[in-house]
């Protein structure tokens, strides 16, 4: 998909859009009265294709690109829902994609894409440089065929 393309980036939007309209206010006012995460939302955008948008095409995701993902998480905010509930589903694979071997992505990424697996956790932030990942100071050095992980964690965000 072209990012360029307005009518292609429009038809996410209306698509999107169309999908937050069944989740009024008195859905997301729920969802915060009880602290809780709003599954049948998540459900919703995972069935519609709209979490697996920057997974390959080879996997079972739409194959888009982060300005198309950004256009999903944009309009999810404007309908009035949380794109800090779903973001996660979206990036976090990037480093599986990156990093990952054939058979990891074989393995997770068509789960990812169907809903079957959630993939919304990352440690990042620490206690002296926040979430600026650009001064993390936890290290990952090989020792043989193993990694040894030094560094502090202060929170596991969902």
């Amino acid at each position: 998909m072209n990012p360029n393309n307005n009518e292609e980036l429009k038809a996410i939007r209306e698509g999107v859009r169309a999908l937050c309209a069944e989740f009024d206010a008195a859905y997301w006012r729920k969802i915060d009265e009880e602290k809780g995460f709003p599954e049948a939302f998540v459900k919703a955008l995972t069935d519609a294709g709209w979490l697996s948008a920057m997974i390959p095409e080879e996997y079972g995701g739409s194959g888009l690109g982060l300005a198309e993902a950004s256009v999903i998480l944009e309009e999810v905010n404007r309908c009035g829902g949380n794109s800090g509930t779903v973001h996660g589903q979206m990036y976090n694979m990037f480093t599986l994609l990156r990093h990952g071997s054939e058979a990891q992505k074989s393995f997770y990424l068509p789960k990812l894409a169907s809903g079957e697996l959630r993939l919304q956790s990352m440690g990042v932030t620490e206690p002296t440089t926040g979430t600026d990942t650009t001064k993390i100071k936890t290290t990952a050095v090989r020792h043989g065929d193993k990694y040894v992980i030094n560094g502090q964690k202060v929170w596991i965000s969902r």
